[in-house]
This record gives C-alpha cells, sequence and structure tokens, in this order.
C-alpha cells in the first residue's frame, strides 16, 4: 500500500491550522517583552521571564510526540493533541494582556510570565504534532512542498499577528497608549482576535483532514500494527534520543545555533530598535513614543514573516535545484546578515531590508530541518523524534534565557543591540554546521 498524493488545495488545508498558530505565536513574540516591562520587568530581566516558554516545550514535546504516536480516537492520532494545544493557547492569549486583573492574588508581572508560559507550552502541545502529521500523510516526495506550504501559511498568519497592533492604532484609531500598569486597548484587542483566528483555523484542519489508521500505516511502511509492536513506555524517550538517526545528531548544531539566534532576536528587538535606532531610554516603557516603536517592531516582524511566505513558495524548486543542505545554508547565511545589518541602519525604514533578509532564514529554518529530518526518522516513531527533536530548539533558547541578560547587562553595557548582533552572528556559525548534515532522501529533490 502506498500514500496517497494529495492536491496543493488537500495539502493546505491539511496545514491550515498553522495560519492561526503562528498568528498567536507572533503576536507572543512581538508583544510579550513590551508586555512585561509595562508590568514592571527590567530589561535585564527579561529574558528570564522568557525562559518558562522554551523549558517548557523542553518537558512538553517529547511526552506529546511519544503518546501522539500511540494514540487513535474518533479525531485521529495527531488532531486530538493540536486541537488541545489551540484551546490552551488561546486561553494564555486572552488572559496574558489583562494580568492586571489577577493583582489581587499576585503581581500581575508574574501572572503575565504564568500566561506566557501557558502559551508556549500550548503552541509546543499544538506545533510539532502538527509536523509529524505532514510526514504521516504525504509521501516522501511531496514532503519539502508540504513543509514549505507550511511555513505559507505560517508566514501568512505572522504577518496578521505582527501587524495587528499597528493596524487597529493607525487604522481605526484604538489607542496604543494607557497608564501606567496597563495594556493598551489595541494590544490587548488584538490578542483576543488571535485566540478567536486560532480556535476558527485549528477546526478547518480538524475536519478537512482524514489521517491514516493505525493498520493502514502498517501496511505502508510494512511493519506491524501498533498493538502488535513490543511493548514499550514513555521512559523509551531516553533510549530513543540515545539511538536518533545520524541525520539527527548532525541537525541538532545547526538547530541549536538557529534558535539561539532567534530567541536573541525576540526578546530583544524591540528595546534594541527603540534604544539604538530612536535613541530613546529603555526605562521610559509607557510614552507614546516607545509604544510607537514597539508597533514599528510589529511592522517589522510582519514584514520578516511576509517575506518567508513570499520565499518558501519558492523553496521547492531552489532545493530542488540546489539541494536542501545548500539551500538552508544559504539562507542562513541571508538572515544572519540581515540581523548584524540593524547595528548599521540609520533609520527605522532601513530596518526593512534587515528583516527581508531574515524572512528568507526563518523561511528555511521552518522547512528545511524537517524535511531533511524526516527521511531519516523510523516511520512508527515520527511523533516521538519530532519531539526530541524540539529538544534542539528549546535548549539554545534557555541557555540563551539565562545568559542573554547577564550578557547584555555586563558584557555589552546595557545596549541590547549586541544582543542581535550575536544573533546574527550565530546564523552564520549555523550555516557552517549545515555542510556536516547527511541528507538521506535528498536525491528525491536532486534527481528529478
Amino acid at each position: 500500500m502506498e500514500k496517497r498524493r494529495l492536491s496543493f488545495w488537500e495539502i493546505w488545508n491539511l496545514s491550515f491550522g498553522f495560519l492561526g498558530i503562528q498568528m498567536g505565536f507572533a503576536l507572543q513574540n512581538a508583544n510579550a517583552s513590551r508586555v512585561l516591562q509595562i508590568f514592571g520587568a527590567d530589561i535585564h530581566e527579561l529574558s528570564w521571564f522568557w525562559i518558562v516558554a522554551p523549558l517548557t516545550g523542553l518537558i512538553v514535546q517529547p511526552i506529546v510526540g511519544y503518546y501522539s504516536d500511540r494514540t487513535w480516537t474518533k479525531l485521529g492520532r495527531r488532531r486530538p493533541f493540536f486541537l488541545t494545544g489551540a484551546v490552551l493557547a488561546s486561553f494564555g492569549l486572552v488572559l496574558m494582556p489583562n494580568a492586571d486583573m489577577f493583582t489581587a492574588f499576585m503581581p500581575a508581572l508574574w501572572v503575565g510570565a504564568g500566561m506566557l508560559m501557558i502559551m508556549d507550552a500550548s503552541f509546543n502541545i499544538a506545533m510539532e504534532p502538527f509536523r509529524a502529521l505532514v510526514a504521516d500523510v504525504l509521501p516522501s516526495d511531496q514532503r519539502t512542498l508540504g513543509f514549505s506550504v507550511q511555513t505559507i501559511l505560517i508566514g501568512i498568519g505572522a504577518v496578521i499577528g505582527s501587524w495587528l497592533p499597528y493596524v487597529l492604532t493607525n487604522w481605526f484609531g484604538i489607542a496604543n497608549t494607557a497608564e501606567p500598569g496597563k495594556v493598551p486597548f489595541s494590544l490587548m484587542l488584538s490578542f483576543i482576535i488571535g485566540a478567536i483566528v486560532l480556535i476558527i483555523s485549528i477546526l478547518i484542519t480538524v475536519f478537512t483532514t482524514k489521517e491514516y489508521s493505525p493498520e493502514e500505516m502498517a501496511l505502508i511502511n510494512n511493519y506491524e500494527a501498533e498493538e502488535n509492536v513490543e511493548e514499550s513506555s514513555l521512559l523509551n524517550i531516553f533510549t530513543d534520543f540515545k539511538n536518533m538517526p545520524a541525520t539527527m545528531r548532525q541537525l541538532s548544531w545547526v538547530q541549536f545555533f538557529s534558535w539561539f539566534g532567534l530567541f536573541g532576536m525576540w526578546v530583544f528587538t524591540t528595546p534594541a530598535i527603540a534604544h539604538h535606532v530612536y535613541g530613546l531610554s529603555l526605562e521610559d516603557t509607557h510614552s507614546s513614543e516607545y509604544q510607537n516603536a514597539g508597533d514599528w517592531v510589529g511592522i517589522l516582524f510582519g514584514i520578516y514573516n511576509a517575506m518567508s511566505a513570499i520565499y518558501a513558495f519558492f523553496l521547492p524548486a531552489v532545493a530542488k535545484k540546489l539541494g536542501r543542505k545548500r539551500t538552508h545554508a544559504i539562507s542562513l547565511v541571508i538572515g544572519g546578515i540581515g540581523l548584524i545589518s540593524i547595528y548599521f541602519a540609520p533609520n527605522e525604514n532601513w530596518l526593512i531590508l534587515s528583516m527581508l533578509g531574515v524572512g528568507i532564514a526563518w523561511a528555511s529554518i521552518l522547512a528545511m530541518p524537517y524535511a531533511i529530518l524526516a527521511g531519516s526518522i523510523p516511520p512508527r516513531k515520527m511523533g516521538v523524534y519530532m519531539g526530541i527533536f524540539n529538544f534542539f530548539i528549546v535548549i539554545p533558547q534557555i541557555i540563551n534565557a539565562l545568559i542573554g541578560g547577564p550578557v547584555v547587562k555586563y558584557l555589552y553595557g546595557g545596549d541590547p543591540i549586541y544582543a542581535l548582533v550575536t544573533s546574527g552572528v550565530s546564523f552564520l556559525i549555523a550555516a557552517m554546521l549545515v555542510s556536516k548534515v547527511k541528507d538521506v532522501d535528498d536525491e528525491i529533490i536532486t534527481s528529478e
């Protein structure tokens, strides 16, 4: 038995939930630091508050992957997990900007940090089963297209999420300032809209996508049905980690430096641009000028995500021509140069060029490693290995969260712009490490 080839629109619906996931993720990435600063976080503490996000991912991802490999319900194998993640993430999106409602119980800053943890854990619950679903459903020669379509939808959702606060303020006149300790209504409304879109988009995938049953997967991949497989336990995750495929080990270093750089960008872009480009004090987070800088960062994040969506359309063709490894390496170099160039930008408009480069890297980071990885993973362990692969996304974020603030304070003299330069250098290191990766089934692309 072979997997059925899907039409473009079937692949589109298969990944459509990612639009909502990334819209919520973009709202978090572009605005969480600003929200936490409004609630009283110091610039040097920001990375510590962000640590809860990757830490929960480190714990949640492999467990979700393990159980999604072994779960079959009326909704299927992967769909129950990303539906649950979407509901929980929506809960966090609504409550994070409203954290001051709970000051009778604990400080708003701690509630906001808790909601950040809930959101990121929930996005983690949703994301990797979604990636495993693409690998489950699509034949090998459609996987690059599948992950590229996913990246397109990620880009569209991220553009909407990143630009929403700016649009609500500048197109609809909704205030982007509030009294000290309060989140502006434009930002609060953006998070609520993001929660609604997240639920709707996930439901579209849930109701339009059919998963293969365990028996069908067994016939496709020539192994015994799940119930006849040797007994295993959750502790087997550690054995699977030890025995991970060589390609996965090689990709782990590429992922480490890619996501170390991304985390630094997400945490420090708003204060870095407000201070380095706008010339604002890092203490004056309630001023209209600082909020305008924050809104512009949202626009810039939308630009890099829009670029990623456009570039993702061409990724399958580029990868077919150059190979997936070379495509990924070139994309990372362009992104690294983009981040480093922020230091030299004469004004905020020049940052658009920087973010176009970042968008090229982002598209490749979201697609190429997974397309390379999928061909090296045993099909019946797709979920758990996708979850383990997430270690190499969250561990660098945890390390950056621990050292990012102190490095900015003591090594960079309190100037966060150098954190963005460090992120750019990290991308360049990742690009060099791509050459060490063995792509097991790259011939599917290059030989056609």
